[in-house]
């Protein structure tokens, strides 16, 4: 069932897309820089690309740079997160040292009465 609710959910979103994509096909200029400064300049440097490129484009753009951000951000708690595991793995290796140290009795009469009956 959520199968198909994820299915339907992104057929609407591909048809909403399409929409706005079809709505928005007029060309607009994008600059660098505004038009006194590139005259100032000499830089001006311009494309001329759909609308709907234009938005889709700022969307991408801005899930990348917060994608970044968030990874950046988490950095401290991933190095935190592969310390602690570090150190559960070398806690448990001593622990299984010890305990094999300490099943071992020392003393035959001590095996013996340590020994498990059946």
């Amino acid at each position: 069932m959520i199968r198909y609710l994820r299915y339907l959910f992104l057929a609407v979103l591909a048809l909403s897309l399409l929409t706005v994509a079809m709505a928005n096909r007029a060309p607009v200029q994008i600059k660098a820089l505004p038009d006194d400064i590139a005259a100032f300049t000499g830089l001006a440097w311009q494309l001329e690309l759909p609308l709907f490129l234009v938005i889709f484009g700022g969307m991408i753009a801005g899930l990348l740079i917060g994608f970044v951000w968030e990874w950046l951000r988490e950095r401290k708690h991933r190095s935190a997160a592969s310390r602690q595991s570090r150190e559960v793995t070398r806690l448990e290796r001593e622990l299984a040292v010890m305990k094999d140290s300490v099943s071992v009795p020392k003393d035959d009469v001590l095996a013996i009465l340590e020994k498990p009956k059946a």
